[in-house]
């Protein structure tokens, strides 16, 4: 409690990233001609997230990770007439649309700048996650962004916490709270850099044991009673 400084994850915690990726997905496909359906969408975000998991785990650079998973997916579909990097680039466009918010997360960041110091602490491609920021309006209710692409390295990786922490003035450890949907982008890293964390947990899911997890919550809204 009484935390100064809270760092909150986009993707899954600020913004619906599901119903994003759903859209983008399939106005991509659809603008190459591609077949879109709930499967299909399966397929490409099963791909995407270990892509992902890969990237954070320092296995894949990002710019592979970005064509990679368009290069896996279309081997999935059996596809070979099909550029990847024709994928990414209207990818990249159609996802920057997509600013969906989750339900009460901008009156609460509202709210919360009047006492705290809020940032954004988010993995991504940086002209899309600006993009979503203005369309959104969060970029107007926070002290500062941080996206993965800016910094060099992802989200859980230290160096990445260790560059949010020194553009802090005056941070201290004791004083900040990270707030996300990711255990191991967000609550993993979160603990290893050395501060508390807060899963946000809609689904309900069951955490792993032995995670020393600060706070858990169900609704983003209840953080204001922890923080």
């Amino acid at each position: 409690m009484g935390y100064r400084i809270l760092l909150l994850d986009n993707d899954g915690t600020l913004m619906d990233f599901k119903k994003a990726e759903a859209q983008g997905i399939e106005n991509t496909l659809r603008l190459h001609g591609l077949p879109f359906d709930e499967e299909i969408l399966a397929l490409y975000s099963g791909i995407n997230k270990r892509c992902w998991e890969e990237f954070e785990q320092g296995l894949m650079d990002k710019d592979k990770l970005l064509t990679e998973r368009f290069r896996r997916f279309l081997g999935q579909l059996g596809n070979t007439s099909v550029d990847p990097n024709s994928l990414r680039a209207v990818y990249h466009e159609e996802l920057g649309k997509g600013a969906y918010l989750t339900d009460g997360a901008l009156e609460l960041c509202r709210e919360l700048g009047k006492t705290h110091e809020l940032y954004i602490v988010t993995n991504g491609v940086s002209s899309t996650q600006y993009r979503r920021f203005a369309i959104s309006g969060l970029d107007q209710v926070v002290n500062g962004i941080f996206v993965s692409e800016d910094i060099g390295c992802p989200k859980p990786q230290s160096a990445y916490f260790e560059h949010v922490f020194a553009q802090i003035p005056g941070f201290r450890r004791e004083d900040a709270l990270i707030v996300g949907d990711s255990l191991t982008a967000d609550i993993q890293g979160g603990i290893r850099a050395g501060i508390d964390t807060c899963w946000y947990n809609p689904d309900g899911l069951t955490g792993p044991e032995g995670l020393n997890i600060t706070y858990e919550i169900s609704d983003l809204r209840y953080l204001k009673f922890f923080v």
